[in-house]
């Protein structure tokens, strides 16, 4: 079920990543602009639960065979590393231009976040006997922790020529100005004063990844399969309508990564996969799920080459009506527009 999920979550990642114009997108498939929430704004903390729920799934697998600590650590510190590695040089292959390099990024940010969870996880985690176990209080008090301490710097931390609390201005909330004083030029190309994937909001996106460690955490618990499906959705129905109650005190803001958002995006991906959980797994149904599971197989791998192609297509040029034309200009320009229009 989490290999589907994982498919189904690319897959959408792939689609919205990949428009044929940016001027003419259906609206479920734009971001929000700022405050708000569309079905686009899920698939990246989907993608984050998923990393936490795979972190434990797969921890326990070297623990239950005894692997020595500090062979695990160097395994995580190993894939945090070719992960931000692989998001630095998709930045570079965008824009090839050393002084201007993004450094945040989509595939950073997982880097970080995972490297953080498992090393949360490993704290907690011991072998006993056949079992692992590990509580989730302590998981569950970090996340917290880290929805509270951001919403109280992003509140009442003064930024410098603005004040405190302006998370309606792009520019004047403190998430932007510690990654302008941080990375200075470094940033997301279409900002250069802000960036989706910052250095303060990936805390609450280290949250949203230890949501989904403490659902691997239920997910593994010794409990009939129905009773994992009934608490899954009951858990996920809960978190949503308390991030939405929460949207009054801090709004819906994926670009700030705010507490609100964490809690209903999670509360969705525990929906979701809750009822994946109960078609695969409890119902042991296949049909419609291959496409996805050979995704989720090879999810790292689908991102990178898809993000490659993406760039490609538009550094690619032919001469066409006499002048260069970029492949996907010719593509979308030449052949989709004018069969299905805008």
């Amino acid at each position: 079920s989490l290999d589907i999920f994982r498919g189904l979550t690319l897959a959408a990642m792939i689609l919205v990543n990949n428009p044929g114009s940016w001027a003419h997108m259906y609206a479920p498939l734009k971001h929000a602009e700022w405050f708000g929430l569309t079905p686009t704004d899920l698939v990246y903390p989907f993608f984050l639960f998923i990393v936490g729920v795979a972190v434990k799934l797969s921890l326990d697998n070297y623990l239950l065979r005894a692997a020595p600590r500090a062979k695990l650590i160097g395994r995580i510190l190993r894939r945090t590393f070719l992960l931000f590695a692989l998001g630095l040089l998709l930045n570079l292959f965008s824009n090839f231009n050393l002084s201007t390099l993004r450094i945040p990024g989509v595939l950073q940010r997982i880097a970080i976040c995972y490297c953080a969870a498992s090393f949360i996880y490993l704290a907690v985690a011991r072998r006993v006997d056949e079992r692992v176990e590990a509580s989730w209080k302590p998981l569950a008090l970090i996340a917290l922790f880290l929805l509270a301490i951001y919403y109280v710097l992003m509140t009442f931390v003064p930024v410098p020529g603005y004040g405190a609390g302006l998370i309606a201005s792009q520019e004047g909330n403190l998430a932007a100005y510690i990654d302008r004083f941080v990375f200075g030029a470094h940033l997301w190309q279409y900002s250069k004063t802000w960036d989706p994937e910052g250095l303060l909001s990936t805390l609450p996106a280290l949250a949203t990844t230890l949501t989904g460690v403490l659902t691997a955490w239920w997910l593994k618990s010794l409990r009939p399969k129905d009773a994992i499906f009934k608490g899954m959705i009951f858990a996920g129905v809960t978190g949503t309508l308390l991030g939405f109650a929460s949207s009054f005190i801090m709004p819906l803001c994926k670009k700030l990564w705010t507490p609100s958002f964490v809690l209903v995006t999670s509360g969705f991906a525990l929906i979701l996969l809750g009822l994946i959980y109960y078609y695969a797994d409890i119902k042991e149904k296949s049909w419609g799920s291959k496409p996805f599971l050979v995704f989720g197989s090879n999810a790292i791998t689908a991102y990178v080459l898809s993000s490659l192609g993406a760039a490609m297509m538009w550094k690619i040029s032919l001469p066409i009506d006499g002048r260069l034309m970029s492949l996907k200009e010719i593509v979308y320009g030449h052949f989709i527009n004018p069969l299905l229009g805008d």
